[in-house]
């Protein structure tokens, strides 16, 4: 059963993938980072499509926001034996509060699905493949049209005690993003 919902869930991303233009990607952004210890790290790639929508518009400051769909690779310093890489596939709604004109500091989080290929790494045992990743960031985008994003993101992961153990991992990272 197991590789029937992997297989489920990579051929739906691949298909909805397929159903958007690719004018119609706004940014990409590539991340680094590890987790506290320093003993898994972290490197991703992600695409993102702009919400045409503005919340809570003030003078200065909107609640924006965008679809951030990732492929990352995880890697841990492991003993011999031990399950070291892991490659995650998600999708997060991101809630911005950031400036009206798009250059400038902002704030931003996001709660996502994700899928990964492993439910270990090291010692740290996740229990399902299926994981929810939440993160918290912030960052300054500069630029002619603020075209240049960089920031910082802490990153949760959790199957939210669907299945025990359910150790989670916890990513600190950096990213670069270029909007379109």
């Amino acid at each position: 059963m197991k590789p029937a919902v992997s297989a489920g869930v990579v051929v739906g991303m691949a298909l909805w993938l397929a159903s958007l233009s690719a004018t119609a990607v706004d940014g990409v952004a590539i991340e680094g980072g590890s987790t506290h210890s320093g003993s898994t790290h972290m490197g991703r790639i992600a695409l993102q499509w702009d919400w045409d929508k503005h919340w809570f518009q003030g003078t200065k400051r909107h609640l924006g926001g965008y679809w951030d769909l990732v492929l990352s690779h995880f890697n841990g310093d492991v003993k011999p034996g031990q399950n070291g890489d892991i490659t995650e596939i998600g999708l997060t709604p991101v809630f911005r509060f950031q400036p009206n004109d798009l250059a400038g500091p902002y704030l931003e989080a996001g709660v996502g699905i994700h899928w990964l290929s492993q439910t270990q790494i090291g010692n740290r045992r996740l229990s399902t493949q299926f994981q929810f990743g939440d993160h918290i960031g912030l960052g300054y985008r500069f630029g002619a049209r603020g075209a240049y994003d960089l920031g910082y993101r802490f990153q949760h992961f959790s199957n939210a005690d669907i299945k025990r153990p359910n150790d989670g991992l916890d990513f600190h990272q950096v990213r670069l993003q270029y909007h379109f």
